[in-house]
């Protein structure tokens, strides 16, 4: 293993001169949010020299904001202190519970959503189930801010959209309304602390009478990266989310994944899979809506 360094920032500007300097004199430096992905990684082939920019003490990427129109989080807020919050797992209870899928109680004490994403893992539970929610990337370098859609940030395996000198700041998504909710779903082959076979992300909103007037869902393991799933999405839009709808938009996530074959599933498999849990996490997130008031 190579030299390695550690930096931890206590400010944004301190963040981005490190940053700068670095990509200036073409070092590398690997931000780490949480670092429980990190961990894994040295232990495994990438060995190589870096510095370690650690942003838990960043004031901005620890803040939590649940305001009347928009959430913000922080990208280095753990999965544990997320779940802590009552109100937050009410508004986007498919976002949640996958983010208490990713590792141990143990892990999720330092796992965040944030690190998540960049870690740009395919079967990252958090990314189709923040996909689905309509998350948007916030971004600082050099150049300033900029924004992002989730569906656009991960580029391929473990490649981010983030660009030399960039780094992620949090996350902001529109606080439901009316009757809508999220759901997210996973098959694995264990009971528990595995990474996910096949994952789905549903995010729906239903008008008075129960028709489905807004939709997202997003999957994910089935693919080089999470995908935005739109004929999907297109096949609950004007219906009462029923079984014919279940069935059309679960048909539309199997038609659009692209998966491997490996020991843990074939490609056959993990398509026929993620078809059913479109259709299951569609139901979940149709009846918590239809539960929420107009």
């Amino acid at each position: 293993m190579g030299n390695f360094a550690y930096v931890s920032p206590t400010s944004m500007d301190q963040t981005l001169a490190v940053l700068g300097e670095h990509a200036q004199a073409g070092n590398r430096v690997q931000v780490i949010a949480g670092g429980t992905d990190l961990l894994v990684q040295l232990r495994g082939v990438d060995r190589e020299p870096r510095t370690l920019l650690d942003i838990k003490k960043v004031p901005e990427a620890n803040q939590l904001s649940i305001g009347p129109d928009e959430i913000f989080i922080g990208a280095a807020i753990s999965s544990a202190v997320l779940n802590e919050q009552p109100e937050l797992v009410g508004l986007l209870p498919g976002v949640l519970e996958a983010a208490d899928l990713i590792g141990s109680t143990q892990v999720q004490g330092r796992a965040t959503l944030g690190g998540n994403l960049c870690n740009a893992s395919p079967a990252g539970d958090s990314i189709p189930a923040m996909i689905a929610a309509g998350f948007r990337c916030m971004i600082a370098g050099p150049s300033g801010r900029r924004e992002m859609a989730a569906e656009d940030f991960v580029v391929g395996v473990g490649r981010n959209a983030l660009a030399a000198g960039e780094f992620l700041v949090g996350l902001k998504v529109a606080r439901p309304r009316g009757r809508s909710a999220d759901a997210y779903l996973r098959f694995i082959p264990r009971t528990e602390m595995d990474i996910a076979v096949a994952g789905c992300g549903v995010s729906l909103t239903l008008d008075a009478s129960g028709v489905c007037t807004a939709a997202r869902v997003s999957i994910g393991a089935v693919a080089p990266r999470a995908l935005l799933v739109p004929d999907a999405a297109a096949a609950l839009v004007g219906t009462a989310v029923d079984e014919a709808a279940l069935a059309a938009a679960g048909a539309a996530c199997s038609a659009a994944a692209s998966p491997i074959t490996d020991k843990r599933g074939t490609a056959d498999y993990r398509r026929k899979v993620v078809g059913v849990l479109c259709r299951r996490a569609a139901a979940i997130a149709r009846d918590r809506a239809m539960s929420r008031g107009v």
